[in-house]
Parts: C-alpha cells; sequence; structure tokens
C-alpha cells in the first residue's frame, strides 16, 4: 500500500503502472488479433477469441493490482452475487468520470463475460487502446447531431447498422455488452444544458441498447443496473490515479427484461420507441432516487 506516499507521487506511479500494463498486454493482443483476422475458419476463431479474452482479462486483473498497490479506498459493494460467468448480460451504469470503467473492470472481471463498451468513432485513434478496443471487436459508433442528420439523411441509421453487426458476433460467446446511457459523463454543464429532470444524471439514451436487445435479447439473463456513487464528490481521472477516491458505493441489480422489448423495431415503430424510453426513464428515475439515498446514507 503506498498511499502514505505523496499524492503527485502516487500519481505517477499509478500512471506509469498504468502504461506499462498497457504497453506489455497490447501487443499481444494485437499479434493474436491479426491470426483471428487472417485465420477466419470457425474452429480457429474460436480458440483465438478465447485467448484474446484470457489475454483482456489478464490485463484488467493487472490494473487491480496497481489499484490495490496505490489506492487506499473504502468499498462498499452490493448486489454482485449470483452472476454467471457464462451468461449474457447487457450492462447500463450512470457515467461521472474517467474512474468509472477501472471501479466497473475491477468489480464485474471473471463474475460475467468481459463487458464490451459502445465507444464514439473518434477513440479508435487513440494511441494503442483504440487498436485493443478494435481487436476485442468493441463497436465504434459515429453519432451525429440532429442537424447533420437533417442535411445528411442517408447517414440515418448507419450508427445501427454498425451496432447491430458488432452485436451479431457477440453471438458466438458469452458477452457483457456494456452501455453508458448517458452517452456522456456527467458535469454541470451538461446537466445545465439538457434541463436534466435529474438530480444526479444526465438524460439517458435508448437506442444503443434497443438495438442490442433485438439482437441478443433471447440470449441476455438480464440486464445488470449499476449505480455509482463517490460519496466524497466525483473524482477527476487525476484524482483517481493519485489514490484520492476514499470511497465508493456500488449497488447492482437484476433486473429482467420485458419480453415485448426482446426484438422489437426502435428505429420503425413509434409506438414501440415510446414504451422503450419511458421504460428507460423509469429505470434512470429509480436510480436517481437511489442515488440520493445513498448519499444521504453516506453523509449520516
Amino acid at each position: 500500500m503506498l498511499n502514505f506516499l505523496p499524492k503527485w507521487l502516487v500519481g505517477c506511479i499509478s500512471m506509469s503502472l498504468l502504461a506499462l500494463n498497457v504497453i506489455f498486454w497490447v501487443p499481444i493482443l494485437i499479434v493474436f488479433s491479426i491470426l483471428k483476422f487472417l485465420l477466419p475458419l470457425g474452429p480457429m476463431t474460436r480458440v483465438l477469441d478465447k485467448i484474446l479474452l484470457w489475454i483482456a482479462e489478464n490485463w484488467i486483473s493487472c490494473n487491480g493490482q496497481w489499484m490495490k498497490l496505490t489506492q487506499k479506498t473504502t468499498w462498499n459493494v452490493q448486489g454482485l452475487d449470483h452472476l454467471n460467468y457464462r451468461g449474457w448480460y447487457l450492462v447500463v451504469s450512470n457515467h461521472q468520470s474517467w474512474a468509472d470503467i477501472f471501479v466497473l473492470q475491477k468489480l464485474l472481471n471473471r463474475r460475467i463475460p468481459l463487458m464490451k463498451f459502445f465507444l464514439k468513432r473518434e477513440l479508435i485513434w487513440v494511441p494503442l487502446m483504440g487498436l485493443a478496443w478494435w481487436a476485442l471487436d468493441f463497436p465504434f459508433l459515429r453519432r451525429h447531431s440532429v442537424d447533420y442528420l437533417k442535411k445528411h439523411p442517408e447517414q440515418k441509421g448507419k450508427d445501427f447498422e454498425t451496432t447491430r453487426k458488432a452485436c451479431e458476433k457477440f453471438t458466438r460467446m458469452p458477452t457483457s455488452v456494456m452501455n453508458f446511457l448517458e452517452g456522456t459523463r456527467l458535469t454541470k454543464a451538461k446537466h445545465a444544458r439538457q434541463n436534466s429532470p435529474y438530480r444526479y444524471l444526465l438524460k439517458p439514451k435508448a437506442g444503443g441498447i434497443a438495438l442490442a436487445m433485438s439482437v441478443l435479447g433471447d440470449k441476455f439473463n438480464s440486464l445488470l443496473n449499476i449505480t455509482i456513487v463517490y460519496p466524497d464528490g466525483i473524482p477527476s481521472f487525476g484524482d483517481f490515479l493519485c489514490g484520492k477516491v476514499k470511497r465508493v458505493v456500488v449497488r447492482a441489480s437484476s433486473i429482467e427484461i420485458p419480453q415485448r422489448f426482446l426484438h422489437g423495431d426502435y428505429e420503425g415503430d413509434k409506438e414501440f420507441q415510446s414504451a422503450f424510453q419511458l421504460w428507460v426513464q423509469d429505470l434512470w428515475k429509480d436510480k436517481d432516487a437511489q442515488m440520493a439515498a445513498l448519499i444521504q446514507e453516506t453523509k449520516a
């Protein structure tokens, strides 16, 4: 435990270990991914998928080790019992900080199948990490504004087609499809700009998980609903690396996905779209109330 050191030094150590972990695992990941690309044969693909999964899970475990070394965090976690490593999960969570990703990976690694995140297409150019996400079949989406789609209607629906193709790959082996429904990290400015009806959340976007359900609906064991709270204030990524996150509260619940939502046409059926959005908004309303209760509880 190195948290007794000056915070700037803890941050330097954390950043160095994080970088070394990336430099070690990503080239190995890319080598096997290239083999998978060059040898697209059924049995070989399945073997290489398992190898890529093993690499990714060990990479995440190593992140957990440097976190344990540099952090002195009190974890208050409930709801992770009875998860199935060999099942399919649709995972949703609130999003406040880059630290959220490390929190989720630490808690869920090897409890459920490897989480595949929906990523903005621009992130494919992130050095090393972009290649890693590509190698692991993370879906890259190009999100267009409403104004852009009015000028270029031919682009409408392309994100959904990309998501559909990515999700079809996930039918080969157990997978957890992860989506931050807010689409971006919470900030006061974004919250005000949206005029969000929630106290601790931005408005949720339902399209991504609706499409995931339409492709993989019968395979999903349940929707795993994660709520993350930082009782001492939302940390920046720098705060996280410097070991300044004293407490993390996480609540998880498995929610049965209503049958009527498993294979609907979100884009083409407006009635279905409205019903699905109401369902997601109810989830978010409950999550907002849960966050308020947890914050009050931790203050007390």
